[in-house]
């Protein structure tokens, strides 16, 4: 049985009678909206550090890729972090060891984190719920394990002095102004992809199997197998932001492959939005703009992600983005 189904299950987001009138999944409210962070994209270098943009940039892909997960196939990782890290450690081994240019270490990162999200998959989606969550989160703690040992990662030092290099051998990306146009452009195309893939027909049965897998199973979807796809292109794109932070910042560390990053994910998801196109968005510069503007205060930035976090869920339970579209009774 093919992954992607030419005819869509009836009713599997709320939105199946929205597919007319969309182009490459954008109805007309998320089209503009998409305009707005395009604009704000544009704009935010004249007011806001460029190095900052570029990693929020890097961790909206990140959230879209588990929101992907999460959010539209139902299914709750502990582990993301693992394809992260060993996406920015993979990226920047090739990078100072292998020599090979910026797509191509991108490239590497992002593919190895495939490959890594198909093997925990495939042992994974035999379960479900807290089993699921658990699985994945020992397989991570593995990663941090081997990441921690193994000489490649250079251990708690990290891979160090990542070449940023150039953009098809004519970009210097050594510029921040450059590295941060290409960002850019990046971080559009890929809330683009991530919406097409969203609300495509192989999206609509990832929502189907999340809102009722026995009636999904039950129309001949083979349901582990869109699991296993949605998982793998979720590592994907965890691989690939981190690929893209690493080359940013020309560091990959034991950070990168921590349970803190795992969280960090859920959380921004949780504040923007879970099951919307815009959340990631919305929550990657709200969590990263607290860590960064109240960086001098130390250990209290953890108390106040705390107390910001009771109160999104206590006040805005289907997150900012997710209340936004209920009041204006349309999907983002």
């Amino acid at each position: 049985m093919s992954i992607v189904h030419s005819t869509p299950i009836s009713g599997a987001a709320g939105e199946s009678g929205a597919q007319s009138g969309q182009l490459l999944g954008f109805t007309r409210s998320r089209a503009i909206f998409f305009l707005l962070f395009a604009a704000f994209v544009a704009i935010s270098p004249l007011f806001l550090y460029p190095i900052f943009l570029m990693k929020v940039y890097c961790f909206i892909i990140f959230a879209c890729a588990y929101n992907l997960l999460l959010g539209y196939t139902g299914l709750m990782s502990f582990g993301h972090a693992a394809f992260f890290g060993m996406g920015a450690y993979l990226c920047g081994y090739a990078a100072t060891q292998w020599g090979l240019p910026f797509e191509l270490s991108v490239l590497t990162g992002t593919i190895f984190a495939a490959f890594l999200g198909l093997f925990f998959g495939w042992v994974a989606i035999r379960r479900t719920g807290l089993y699921f969550a658990m699985i994945t989160l020992a397989l991570a703690q593995m990663v941090y394990f081997v990441a921690m040992q193994a000489p490649f990662t250079g251990g708690e030092n990290g891979i160090q002095s990542v070449p940023r290099g150039t953009l098809l051998g004519l970009v210097d990306l050594s510029s921040n102004m450059s590295l941060y146009w290409l960002m850019a452009v990046i971080v559009l195309a890929m809330l683009a992809f991530y919406n097409r893939i969203v609300h495509s027909p192989f999206g609509q049965v990832l929502r189907a199997i999340r809102n009722n897998p026995e009636r999904a199973k039950s129309l001949g979807y083979d349901i582990d197998r869109f699991k296993l796809a949605s998982f793998t292109i979720s590592a994907a794109m965890a691989g690939f932001a981190a690929s893209l932070k690493t080359v940013i910042f020309g560091i990959a560390t034991l950070t990168d492959v921590s349970t803190v990053v795992s969280t960090e994910v859920v959380l921004i998801n949780l504040v923007g939005g879970i099951g919307t196109i815009f959340g990631p968005v919305v929550g990657s510069y709200i969590i990263l703009s607290l860590e960064h503007f109240l960086a001098p205060y130390g250990p209290w930035v953890l108390l106040i992600q705390g107390i910001v976090f009771m109160l999104f869920v206590l006040l805005f339970r289907q997150g900012l983005v997710g209340e936004l579209q209920k009041k204006l009774r349309t999907h983002l």
